[in-house]
């Protein structure tokens, strides 16, 4: 299979820990591309043509694209622990969870885009914080309702989130989630420690 790679992606990053922790990663060759809103990739597009990364080409051709998508694919490929409840409310509960943290992502890398790649004449400083805004409910939410949940395992919505919080931060230290998430912050300062993790860290 052939994985379209970003090290600096966030969504990229989350597929490479589920590599790793189920033992796939040598299934797997990275083509690395480099994109951005405005330029994108000629055979990603081809492959995919939202022209996002990642995605992932497997052996009979088929592209399948969205973090969500390729990383339930893997989960099924693995004689290991589910990394997702297969059925019941456990399930939609963790993949709320999933949810939760793709928009943390989003909502940073939107960040990202606007204060980085846009002209400063054009940078809208009301879209900027209605983005922080939501990382931070979303942060608030986590540390409130489902510290447990995450502790209880690492599965793809503990993935999620702890890519998430390691996007934020290499893209925004100054936001100073920790002081306010301080039990959110002891969770991740454990998960980091993890191989997958560490292999995955993306370059300084």
């Amino acid at each position: 299979m052939i994985l379209f790679h970003s090290p600096l992606s966030p969504f990229v990053r989350k597929v490479m820990v589920v590599l790793h922790e189920t033992g796939q990663l040598d299934r797997v060759t990275l083509l690395p591309v480099n994109i951005s809103p405005v330029n994108g990739d000629e055979e990603l597009n081809r492959d995919n043509p939202i022209g996002k990364v990642p995605a992932l080409r497997l052996e009979d051709g088929t592209v399948l694209h969205d973090s969500r998508v390729i990383c339930e694919f893997l989960d099924l490929q693995h004689v290991g622990t589910p990394l997702l409840p297969r059925e019941g409310s456990a399930r939609w509960r963790r993949m709320t969870l999933m949810a939760q943290a793709d928009a943390i992502m989003d909502a940073s890398v939107s960040s990202r885009y606007e204060s980085f790649l846009r002209p400063e004449d054009k940078r809208w400083d009301g879209w900027l914080n209605a983005q922080s805004e939501k990382i931070s409910r979303s942060l608030a939410n986590l540390e409130q309702e489902h510290l447990a949940e995450l502790a209880s395992g690492f599965d793809l919505a503990a993935i999620g989130v702890a890519c998430a919080l390691g996007y934020l931060d290499l893209r925004q230290p100054e936001f100073g989630w920790r002081e306010r998430q301080p039990g959110l912050a002891a969770w991740y300062a454990q998960v980091a420690e993890r191989p997958s993790m560490i292999a995955t860290a993306p370059p300084a």
